[in-house]
């Protein structure tokens, strides 16, 4: 059997393992390096341009790097290549660098990551790059008619942050082709797993690996994987301005990607144990959970995922934001904090302000966002129910 014949839970356990590589260990050991010595000038020489499996200088990688890399290009069909990040952020700024000039402009979809719309109004707003917001749920149709003269690339996040819009995403990217565009997509929530997102038309597809494919909340990682069409500027892009991912974290996101299926799994299971039984209460209005009708775009989600992660959020029916915040003061099994995608349960309040400019979405009371962990699910019902008990 070759490597293309496997099945996606079997390349997450063979991708990237090369026998030269091990040394005949199970896992690729990390490398901790700056210089490279050679036995002669002739070697030295031979060693650049910097390409994945030579070793020339420690900021171009060494086969930690590779393996990562190469076991998360495995993951995409038809991608080229993978480049890590030291941070998701990161890797949003770069894939967007790669592709965009002075005089462009970026069509952004409005429920993109708030450090993601941090970067295009104001970082892309100095280099002259003009950045336009579209509606999460827009057809293809309707996008025809958003793309100038001057639009470059497409930018997707499907499901969107905090409010979970599922885009159709094989649609918006044929679109973008007729039109010549570049088509990015934070694709974290779901990860290549459960949304491969080259074949879906996405060519460059950005991943914030601290989340779910380290899977311990202790490791800043971030990728982009990308097609042949925009491989080179990646790849030159990544190494003009210097990126580097320090040895020990992209091991730690190695190791964190070899049980992403069964972790990934077990969050889909719990978190639609929690959303539905939350669906079925009366202080609640809805809930956001690409799996469950009551989202936008749910229809998308059946037809191109492959399964749902453990992050969704739900609508309070009616009350105050301070009586919101004090719900979330009162459970016990969920941390309050950024982040999400580790073992552990989290949960945070939801605000838009200045997060929504293109179409601000209208709810019956506040928003709570949950990541839900590898926690018992009863556990974690009976806290937010205990919760929910003192909410107006």
């Amino acid at each position: 059997m070759t490597d293309k014949d496997q099945r996606p839970a079997t390349r997450l356990i063979t991708a990237g393992r090369r026998k030269e590589w091990l040394g005949g260990m199970v896992n690729v050991p990390p490398a901790r390096t700056s210089t490279v010595l050679f036995d002669t000038v002739a070697d030295m020489h031979a060693a650049y341009p910097p390409r994945d499996g030579t070793l020339n200088y420690g900021r171009n990688g060494t086969a930690v790097h590779w393996a990562l890399a190469e076991a998360l290009t495995a993951l995409e069909p038809g991608a080229a290549g993978t480049r890590l990040f030291p941070s998701g952020a990161s890797a949003v700024a770069m894939a967007l660098t790669s592709v965009l000039e002075p005089g462009d402009e970026l069509l952004m979809v409005d429920s993109a990551y708030g450090p993601t719309r941090a970067f295009c109004d104001q970082e892309l707003t100095r280099r002259g790059i003009v950045t336009r917001y579209y509606d999460p749920l827009v057809t293809p149709d309707a996008l025809r008619a958003l793309i100038g003269e001057r639009t470059r690339a497409l930018y997707l996040e499907s499901p969107g942050s905090l409010t979970f819009e599922v885009q159709d995403v094989p649609g918006l990217c044929a679109v973008a082709k007729e039109h010549g565009l570049v088509a990015l997509m934070d694709n974290t929530w779901a990860t290549p797993l459960f949304f491969p997102a080259i074949a879906a038309g996405v060519d460059l597809s950005i991943v914030a690996c601290t989340k779910y494919i380290s899977g311990h909340s202790d490791v800043m990682l971030g990728s982009v994987t990308a097609s042949g069409q925009c491989w080179e500027a990646l790849d030159r892009t990544a190494r003009l301005y210097g990126n580097a991912v320090g040895p020990d974290d992209v091991y730690l996101g190695a190791r964190g990607l070899r049980t992403l299926g069964i972790r990934l799994n077990q969050h889909q299971a719990n978190a639609l144990e929690v959303a539905r039984w939350l669906s079925a209460h009366p202080k609640v209005a809805r809930v956001l959970h690409p799996a469950l009708p009551t989202c936008p775009g749910h229809d998308q989600w059946q037809r191109d995922f492959h399964g749902a992660s453990g992050l969704f959020s739900f609508v309070l029916r009616g009350g105050t934001r301070a009586e919101r915040d004090a719900l979330i003061d009162r459970l016990e099994l969920f941390g309050i904090g950024f982040s999400w995608g580790g073992f552990e349960s989290l949960a945070v309040p939801v605000n838009l302000e200045r997060m929504r400019t293109a179409r601000a979405p209208s709810y019956e009371g506040p928003l709570v966002r949950l990541q839900i962990g590898l926690e018992d699910p009863a556990d974690l019902i009976a806290d937010i129910d205990q919760a929910l008990a003192a909410y107006p």
